[in-house]
């Protein structure tokens, strides 16, 4: 029943099954108590049979009251409480229904390829005892709980005790006082834990022991395991946020892939390849799925704003609504196709091999050496495709097409030069955090001109459609010459930043 007085003092308490109801009568200032009809509460907990969703920080309960109709109740690890969200049982649900499409689909990346269904659940056994005073004045409500915990599937356990719970209304500190001691003297004791979290512990997968063959602390192989292992999780927990379209999740979830795949690409000498290369494939190709959808929000973000800061004689026509729509169906377009690729069974394998290589870990016998010897001379390759490329981006005889390709090559060999130094540094220390550093500035560079080269291929297409329609497409072509400009400018700018950033101090650390 539905409580209807402000809770101001919280008690709950536990003692063994089949405790009782303690004393409720003569307490000081009730006149008269109300005990509601028992009823029955439960709660059903899903997961896969090896408890994947509890090893993701999933939970998917399916709630039944006698307040109202059974409900599925789903809560991520990116949101409290409030997020959690909830969708009514069918009314034609057999006893042991299938998990709802919409829900099915948020938690098919940690789900995988395993079936879903009853892991655990919570029974209550409910009394509800209402306290009143002068004038029909509620003072307090005494909940009495037999509480029944089971996990259901191949390992059964099963757990029993009674629940009191103190929900104090306006009572005074006497009756409060009186109703504690009477609860102790039953043999109640203040309960540490909720139902719900015991539950969660009998369910909660057993911790993965270190494997056996990640290398001894201080290890090349070490240090870049434990890289990788955060990676892996940023990796499911942003799928997670793609799956619900938080912002900027796809980004998230695409510079996780990439940091990976950077590492594994960087480090391959310290990793069986036979084992890496099909994941490094893999992770390239699920960033290439993830790229429409970043560039179409980074795009429409970067002329929206460019549109907004022309003076107002410069915006000429409805330039405004026409890039709406076209961002509209391209946006829509691309969350579909990423959408498409997350429930493919490719990501599924993707994400299997990911976890057998965090089991598993293929280390060759040159991971055994220490990280602080050997990670330098693994980045000094990295570093040596980052200049070679460079030479490239700087040849004045180029033309503006073939400078342009040379400096986006020059732009991805400089993340994963970001990027395994980045896995160096807990080894290196100072020398590679500052490097990193150092770099910054000119990285940032080059990822500015590749959004200006992508932006002016939608710059151009968005003017050639406008004519077509009998629209202006003068704004358009007025922001596509800025951009050129700017691209322009970061070309004349790069040879500074990359001495900058080159300086021979700089990268004293690498061997």
């Amino acid at each position: 029943m539905t409580e209807t007085t402000t809770r101001t003092s919280d008690r709950i308490y536990r003692g063994p099954a089949g405790s009782g109801v303690p004393r409720l009568a003569a307490l000081p200032g009730v006149r008269r108590d109300v005990v509601l009809p028992q009823q029955v509460l439960e709660s059903e907990r899903y997961d896969t049979d090896d408890r994947r969703l509890a090893a993701a920080g999933i939970t998917l309960t399916l709630r039944r009251t006698p307040d109202g109709p059974p409900q599925w109740h789903l809560h991520l690890p990116d949101g409290g409480p409030a997020e959690d969200l909830r969708v009514p049982l069918a009314s034609d649900a057999g006893v042991a229904p299938a998990v709802p499409g919409e829900l099915a689909e948020l938690i098919r990346g940690a789900a995988r390829d395993r079936a879903v269904r009853p892991a655990g659940r919570i029974r209550r056994v409910r009394t509800e005892a209402r306290l009143y005073g002068e004038g029909d004045r509620p003072l307090a409500v005494v909940v009495h709980d037999e509480v029944t915990l089971a996990t259901l599937g191949r390992a059964t356990e099963v757990e029993a005790w009674t629940e009191v719970e103190l929900r104090g209304a306006a009572a005074d500190d006497s009756l409060l006082t009186e109703l504690q001691k009477r609860f102790t003297e039953s043999g109640l004791r203040h309960a540490g834990t909720a139902p719900d979290e015991e539950l969660d512990r009998l369910l909660r997968p057993a911790p993965k022991a270190r494997p056996v063959k990640a290398g001894k602390r201080g290890s090349a192989g070490a240090v870049l395991l434990e890289y990788l292992a955060a990676q892996a999780d940023r990796l499911a927990a942003e799928e997670l946020r793609v799956r619900r379209g938080g912002p900027d999740s796809v980004h998230q979830m695409r510079v996780a892939s990439r940091r990976m795949r950077s590492a594994l690409q960087a480090y391959r000498k310290l990793l069986d390849r036979q084992r890496t290369d099909p994941i490094v494939d893999g992770l390239r190709e699920l960033g290439r799925a993830l790229a429409p959808a970043r560039d179409a929000e980074v795009l429409h973000e970067r002329i929206s704003d460019g549109l907004a800061a022309l003076p107002a004689e410069l915006r000429l026509g409805p330039a405004q609504a026409q890039m709406t729509r076209y961002f509209a169906r391209a946006e829509a377009e691309a969350n579909a196709a990423v959408l498409t690729e997350l429930d493919s069974e490719r990501h599924a394998e993707l994400r299997s091999a990911i976890d057998a290589l965090m089991e598993r870990p293929p280390l060759t016998k040159r991971a055994a050496r220490p990280a602080r010897k050997e990670m330098p001379k693994l980045v000094a390759r990295t570093a040596k495709r980052l200049e070679d490329a460079v030479k490239i981006a700087h040849d004045p005889t180029a033309e503006e097409s073939e400078r342009d390709v040379a400096v986006h090559s020059a732009r991805k060999a400089g993340k994963r030069l970001r990027y395994a130094t980045e896995v160096a540094t807990p080894a290196v220390g100072t020398d590679a955090k500052q490097f990193a550093k150092e770099l910054k500035g000119f990285q940032s560079a080059l990822g500015e001109h590749q959004d200006t080269v992508v932006a002016r291929e939608t710059l151009r297409e968005l003017g050639t459609l406008a004519h077509p329609a009998g629209e202006n497409g003068f704004s358009f072509g007025l922001l596509y010459g800025r951009d050129a400009a700017r691209a322009e400018e970061i070309e004349r700018d790069l040879p500074a930043l990359w001495a900058q950033a080159w300086k021979r101090r700089n990268r004293r650390w690498l061997r």
